[in-house]
């Protein structure tokens, strides 16, 4: 449990009665999310689960509301001149929105390697965006060069007390509707939401545990609070929260609020957005899972404590969504490719595919491999991805091609 040491200093620039301000500001503007208990998700972790659906804001993401909290904060001048922001996700698209339903004209800085999907996504919300630099910290430095030479204010993704106030609402909002819930389990990529939610949090239930979780690949803040070097790299599913550098101002809400910083591997995190779209019917992205990836890792951690998590966008490209879920199958064994060696003469492919009638497995897509093999001239490999009930039943027929005297084994992942 937290302790009183805990509670967020007076130090800090946001304080619980900010974040209600904001939420007065805010509200009716965006979505007021749902925070419903998982019973299924409740069963697997041992922990009593609440989740909130922050995928089901306009834009997909929690961003939205820092963003929007900040647009209303500023003068009639600044609104006319615009905003400038640094950014190739939920941010940019957040304050497009909420710019162009404002009247405030919005230019966005993206890398030049976005993804197409990204900016045009951003360019739907009227947004004007300036591709710039081969990373994002070319990007952000082109945009504060352009906020200088024209006037606009810019407004960051998550190091302001405006930002770290808007997003604290989704504490305010999850603890009015699961009252009960006695730890929250938030993503950290820059530390806006944690900032936000831990100290709303914090206010209104000084004994509420607050835990961090943060890809493995990308362990910024972790590392800066442990005082330790850690690398920041890879290409990570929660692309979202894989941020190299915490900010100065969150890093303080952080280390003052956070009772513990978990780092969740690709693997959890793949799972985890799985598991949502199966249980859920829901689509997360690989940051929005983080949370529940927390709980499948560390369930000792989570045992029998009302946990709420944040499912904080649903931004997640359709193939890459599709991949995540064939190697959730895979891995599940509901979907295997096996690689059968066999002779090369009639009727050899039709007594596989026999047993594999016989124990009621359904073949997708075969694959004959005859040159580039070190089998004799005669002889074949052949790959068949087949779909399975479970591991057991993919176990059982491999039994079966073994007990034919076939020399088979599986072609695992990664």
């Amino acid at each position: 449990m937290a302790t009183a040491s805990k509670l967020p200093p007076e130090t800090l620039p946001v304080d619980l009665a900010d974040i209600q301000a904001a939420a007065a500001r805010i509200g009716g503007s965006v979505v007021r999310t749902p925070t419903l208990h998982s019973q299924t998700l409740s069963q697997l972790t041992g922990a009593r689960v609440w989740l909130k659906f922050e995928n089901h804001q306009f834009t997909a993401a929690y961003k939205e509301r820092g963003a929007l909290n900040t647009l209303l904060q500023m003068s009639p001048e600044a609104r006319a001149k615009g905003v400038i922001a640094a950014s190739a996700g939920n941010h940019a698209q957040g304050l497009a929105y909420h710019g162009h339903r404002l009247g405030i004209p919005v230019t966005i800085v993206m890398p030049k390697p976005t993804p197409t999907v990204k900016v045009t996504q951003t360019e739907s919300h009227h947004a004007t965006v300036i591709l710039e630099g081969e990373t994002f910290d070319a990007a952000y430095a082109h945009a504060r060069q352009l906020e200088a030479e024209r006037g606009l204010t810019f407004v960051h993704p998550f190091d302001h007390p405006h930002i770290i106030a808007g997003q604290g609402t989704v504490a305010l909002e999850m603890l009015a509707d699961a009252p009960g819930i006695d730890t929250l389990v938030v993503p950290i990529g820059g530390g806006g939401l944690l900032s936000g939610m831990g100290t709303a949090a914090r206010g209104l239930k000084p004994g509420i545990e607050l835990i961090g979780v943060q890809a493995e690949l990308y362990p910024s803040m972790y590392a800066a609070l442990k005082q330790v070097d850690l690398p920041c790299e890879g290409d990570t599913l929660a692309e979202g929260i894989a941020v190299k550098q915490p900010g100065t101002l969150t890093r303080r809400f952080v280390e003052a609020l956070a009772d513990e910083i978990l780092l969740v591997s690709e693997r959890d995190l793949e799972k985890s957005v799985s598991l949502l779209l199966q249980i859920e019917k829901t689509v997360v992205e690989g940051a929005g899972a983080a949370g529940l990836a927390a709980l499948l890792a560390h369930p000792e951690r989570f045992a029998g404590r009302e946990v709420g998590i944040v499912l904080c966008g649903g931004n997640i490209d359709t193939r890459l969504l599709a991949n995540v879920l064939l190697r959730d199958l895979a891995r599940s064994g509901r979907l295997a490719r096996l690689r059968v060696r066999l002779q090369d003469r009639p009727g050899a492919l039709f007594n596989v595919a026999r047993i594999f009638h016989e124990q009621q497995v359904n073949i997708i897509e075969v694959y004959h491999q005859r040159v580039f093999t070190t089998l004799p001239a005669k002889g074949l490999i052949t790959d068949i991805e087949c779909e399975t009930r479970d591991s057991a039943h993919l176990d059982r027929l491999m039994q079966a091609l073994r007990a034919a005297h076939y020399e088979v084994s599986t072609v695992e992942l990664a």
